[in-house]
């Protein structure tokens, strides 16, 4: 008969052998954990190479052009997103053309929030130009804002700073750090 020390050291070694060949069993790979906890969404729509023009009361307000766009309003926060850049012509009242390029883009929907990245320059039909790495738009506020360093040229003025908000047309003009000099 196996006395009770002797059976209470037995259960002490199988627990030990249990818990050890469960560890072992159980590989270490975080690209397989990671797989697990992240949620990998495809887009429900792709265009290619195409032109969107935006009317209103039978007059052109906007002409988009890009290489590409994803769809994913079926996300929890849906948007779109242009990889391959963009290229925008926005007309105001009197048909005159602003332009807007960048090398990336995406729209969220629900807030109505446009990222440009990569390159973002506008220049508006009067000659002024902004030059940037990144820049928002609010489309509800029609307000342009950055934290990024940026470059603003009009009538051979020029403002090197970092971080600029600012109206669609530029009349209203909110700069942080601020170099150059500049004509009023």
């Amino acid at each position: 008969m196996i006395s009770f020390e002797s059976q209470i050291s037995i259960k002490k070694v199988m627990l030990l052998i249990s818990t050890a060949l469960f560890f072992i069993s159980c590989e270490s790979n975080i690209k397989e954990v990671q797989k697990i906890n992240s949620t990998e969404i495809n887009p429900v729509g792709e265009a290619r190479d195409f032109t969107l023009k935006y009317t209103e009361a039978g007059k052109i307000k906007a002409v988009l052009q890009s290489p590409q766009m994803l769809d994913f309003s079926q996300a929890d926060f849906p948007f779109n997103e242009f990889p391959k850049g963009i290229k925008l012509t926005v007309y105001d009242d009197q048909a005159n053309a602003s332009y807007v390029t960048s090398n990336y883009a995406i729209s969220y929907g629900s807030t109505s929030i446009i990222e440009l990245t990569g390159n973002v320059v506008i220049t508006t039909h009067d000659g002024k130009k902004l030059e940037t790495e990144q820049l928002y738009y609010d489309q509800k506020n029609e307000w342009f804002f950055t934290q990024k360093p940026y470059r603003f040229t009009d009538k051979g003025s020029v403002i090197n700073g970092i971080g600029i908000d600012f109206s669609k047309d530029f009349k209203h003009l909110d700069t942080q750090q601020i170099k150059g000099t500049y004509n009023l």
